[in-house]
């Protein structure tokens, strides 16, 4: 048993370190690296912090240890690494006792400290294992996940290249989908946002954001003006003053949304969905951090906003339709059929009927249906509910004969309605209802993607023990070409009984198997929102379908991503990756 002496314990004979120049010992449960330089000894964890080959044996040379695998340098005094890539190696004070070594072995640093400092160098330098390393340990320290997140958030939009983009939608996507992950998964979610937010911002200034009006006492709808005004010259610098005038004010939380929404429904569809798309998530981003540093999020969002396309200017939204001067003239009715349906909001049953409108070929008829359907008191809420459901089943029916890049076509409306949809709940008005019409045509125009369309299961497939279902979903995604079938089995799986909760944590694992893709990651997230938001059983169902299938079609990938955190995840775990193993005779 060893001999302590407070916090030391007594380690090695002094003259077999002398000797040796390195000696390898075990105290408690450290595995200890003992180094004699320039008369002294020195003790550092013998796993190199980088990806735990073993220090012991290693050069030791002026005061520095050089890891001989990738070289990475440490001082040997106090562990410090000379090469960002690595991490400090912890160091433990060691004395020299009557020709014995002893070592200290009490923690010498703040751990959750230097996690958080090392989580900002993974980001700051884009080191995927570091970022990996340090959202482990600061979990495992009691960390809640809105903390990494937080970090994370607070980078990417202070530092970014062209505003919100898709690092931050993936960092913000993945934490919406924690709650419906298995445990050990949200650790790995975390990473790949943060990993997302770090190659986003690679290399990039930081934003100096502009100052808000001095003492301003601006109303609310003056400031909405003023900001719709200003985005409609693409006037980046001015929009953002507005808007940060507004977050100062304060204005209320659902007032600044509506400012948002409101400048990107004044044209349509604008940058195919993903400027509405990124205002909501920068919204959900906020929710998740109750609201903290919204001046960065928000002005990160702004010249996005100013500079995107407009699909007036493109020619699919005016030939050979003008569906532009189509929606202009319904979008004028939208007043007067909100105020005709008020007194009938809440008795609305024509769901089923204006689905396969919507799914239609008459661009006239969908755009007469959905006003229609606002005069027979349909809400928002709903009718954003419905044409979101009708982009799910353009994807759940995406033939596969298609070209693999028409995915994205399928694909854009239903995030885009999806926006729309989160975005009525938190802050409705007239202005971003014109978003659903909006996301109506996406639906009419992609509506060749389902010619003919994939049929989808019956209800009538069922099996008798759907689980053992669920245990081939990974040997099916581990194969290309298998779209069909897994959208066969998740069905399957739900019509006999599966427990949705299950296969939703199942689906986001194999999400998160592959390497890291924005529109895989979004169409998951977005499935698992609706989800949560619909009523119909059946709906539920096609909605997952849409989700597994795209899933499907991007897998596999080459997923050095989940290898890098498997590394990581074993480095924190104490495994010893690169010592010989007793042979087996």
């Amino acid at each position: 048993m060893a001999e302590t002496s407070g916090y030391y314990v007594r380690a090695a004979k002094l003259a077999e370190v002398e000797t040796k120049g390195s000696l390898l010992v075990n105290l408690e449960k450290h595995t200890i690296a003992l180094f004699y330089s320039n008369d002294r000894v020195y003790a550092i964890d013998n796993r190199c912090p980088h990806m735990g080959f073993p220090l012991n044996g290693s050069t030791c040379k002026d005061g520095i240890v050089t890891c001989p695998w990738h070289y990475a340098r440490f001082d040997v005094a106090s562990g410090g690494t000379f090469d960002s890539w690595a991490d400090d190696v912890r160091s433990f004070p060691a004395e020299i006792r009557d020709g014995e070594v002893w070592v200290n072995l009490a923690q010498q640093l703040d751990p959750y400290a230097h996690q958080r400092q090392r989580l900002q160098d993974g980001l700051e330098q884009g080191i995927s294992l570091v970022i990996a390393k340090s959202v482990i340990a600061l979990l495992d320290q009691g960390a809640t996940a809105s903390e990494p997140f937080q970090i994370g958030l607070e980078f990417g939009t202070r530092y970014n290249k062209s505003g919100w983009d898709t690092g931050l939608s993936i960092h913000t996507c993945l934490m919406n989908i924690l709650p419906y992950l298995d445990p050990e998964d949200r650790a790995p979610a975390l990473y790949q946002g943060l990993s997302a937010v770090a190659r986003d911002s690679a290399g990039a200034p930081p934003h100096f954001a502009v100052h808000p009006l001095p003492n301003s006492e601006v109303d609310a709808e003056t400031l909405k003006s003023w900001f719709r005004q200003f985005i409609e010259i693409r006037d980046s610098e001015a929009a953002e003053r507005c808007l940060l005038t507004a977050v100062r004010a304060p204005l209320e939380r659902e007032q600044i949304a509506d400012m948002l929404f409101a400048a990107a429904t004044d044209h349509r569809y604008i940058d195919v969905g993903h400027s509405l798309d990124f205002i909501n998530k920068a919204l959900e981003a906020l929710d998740a951090v109750n609201w903290e540093g919204a001046e960065t999020v928000f002005a990160s969002l702004v010249a996005g906003l100013a500079n995107a396309a407009r699909m007036e200017e493109s020619s699919s939204w005016r030939y050979p339709v003008d569906v532009v001067a189509i929606l202009e003239s319904a979008m004028a009715q939208l007043p007067a059929a909100l105020e005709m349906g008020r007194s009938h909001r809440g008795n609305w049953l024509g769901r089923e009927q204006l689905i396969p409108m919507l799914l239609g070929e008459d661009v006239l008829a969908i755009v007469d249906a959905l006003l229609t359907a606002l005069k027979e008191g349909c809400s928002e809420d709903e009718l954003a509910s419905a044409v979101t459901y009708a982009a799910a089943l353009r994807v759940a029916r995406f033939n596969t004969n298609n070209d693999h890049s028409d995915w994205n076509s399928a694909h854009h409306p239903f995030t885009f309605a999806n926006a729309v949809h989160q975005g009525l709940r938190r802050s409705p008005s007239v202005e971003l209802l014109r978003g659903v019409f909006d996301a109506a045509i996406g639906v009419y125009l992609n509506r060749f993607l389902n010619v003919p369309p994939a049929r989808l299961p019956e209800p009538t497939d069922v099996v008798e023990n759907p689980e053992e279902l669920l245990k081939q979903l990974p040997d099916l995604l581990d194969r290309q070409q298998q779209v069909n079938q897994v959208g066969k089995l998740v069905a399957k799986y739900l019509y006999s009984g599966g427990k949705s909760e299950r296969l939703m944590a199942v689906l986001g694992k194999l999400m998160l198997r592959e390497n890291r893709d924005f529109h895989v990651i979004q169409q998951v997230e977005v499935a698992f929102r609706q989800y949560a938001l619909l009523e119909n059983a059946g709906d539920r169902i096609v909605v997952l379908v849409a989700a597994a299938r795209y899933l499907a079609a991007h897998a596999p990938t080459v997923r050095s991503q989940a290898q890098t955190y498997q590394m990581a995840d074993r480095l924190h775990r104490g495994d010893r990756l690169f010592e010989e193993s007793p042979e087996v005779l």
